[in-house]
C-alpha cells in the first residue's frame, strides 16, 4: 500500500509537535517517519545580504516547500531522503543533514503546510491544532527565549510585525482545508484517540 500521509498544522505555539508526539505514543513508532516543515527554511544566504531583522520568516516564501514536496514524494516511493537541518539562532542550514527512511506512515508537521496546493494534496488526513492566541504567544515567547537565544523585545517585535499578520493572512484561513480540528491541542485526548483510531482503520484497509 502507499504510505499514509498525515499533515498536522496550526499557529505558532499551538502545540503541533506535542500533538504529533501524542499520536506517536499511540502508534508503533517503527512504522512512522516525521518530517518538519521548519527544517526547510531558506538559508540566510538566499536573501542577498538582508539582515534577519528585516526578513519575514512567517511568510510561505521563507520556506523551500518545493524541496519538501520532492522529499515526501521520494519517501512515498520508498526511497530515503536527507532532510535539511536549520539553525534558528544563525538562520542558516547546517552542512549536515538528517537521514529519513520511508515508513508506512508519514507525518508532516508545520504552520504553513496547508497553504501549498501540491503539498496539501499529498495528505490523506489533514489536522489543524486550534489553540487560543494568548496561550500560543506565551509558548512562543518561552521557546524563542529559552531555545533560540532571542530577547523579549525581539520576540515581541517579530510577533507584532510578522507573526500575527501572517497568522491572520495565511494560517487561520488554512483551517478551511483541515479534515479534523483539534481544540486545546494534546490536552484533547478524545480527539487524539479518534485520530489514532482512524489511522489504524485506514492502515487495515490498505493491508
Amino acid at each position: 500500500m502507499d504510505p499514509l500521509v498525515i499533515g498536522i498544522a496550526g499557529g505558532t505555539g499551538s502545540g503541533k509537535t506535542t500533538v504529533t508526539e501524542a499520536i506517536l505514543d499511540r502508534l508503533d513508532k517503527t512504522r512512522v517517519v516525521v518530517i518538519q516543515h521548519d527544517s526547510y527554511y531558506r538559508d540566510l544566504s538566499a536573501y542577498g545580504g538582508i539582515t534577519p531583522a528585516t526578513i519575514n520568516f512567517d511568510h510561505p516564501d521563507s520556506l523551500e516547500t518545493p524541496l519538501m514536496i520532492r522529499h515526501i514524494r521520494e519517501l512515498k516511493a520508498g526511497r530515503s531522503i536527507d532532510e535539511p537541518i536549520y539553525n534558528f539562532t544563525t538562520h542558516r542550514r547546517l552542512d549536515s543533514t538528517h537521514r529519513l527512511d520511508p515508513r508506512e506512515i508519514i507525518i508532516i508537521d508545520g504552520i504553513l503546510i496547508f497553504i501549498d496546493k501540491e503539498l496539501r494534496e499529498l495528505m490523506d488526513i489533514k489536522i489543524f491544532v486550534d489553540t487560543d492566541a494568548d496561550e500560543r504567544l506565551i509558548r512562543r515567547i518561552r521557546r524563542d527565549i529559552l531555545e533560540r537565544g532571542r530577547s523579549m523585545e525581539s520576540v515581541m517585535q517579530q510577533y507584532m510585525s510578522t507573526v500575527k499578520p501572517m497568522h491572520l493572512e495565511f494560517v487561520e484561513p488554512s483551517k478551511h482545508w483541515a479534515d479534523v480540528i483539534i481544540p486545546r491541542g494534546a490536552m484533547n485526548t478524545v480527539a487524539i484517540d479518534m485520530v489514532v483510531s482512524k489511522i489504524a482503520m485506514m492502515l487495515r484497509a490498505g493491508d
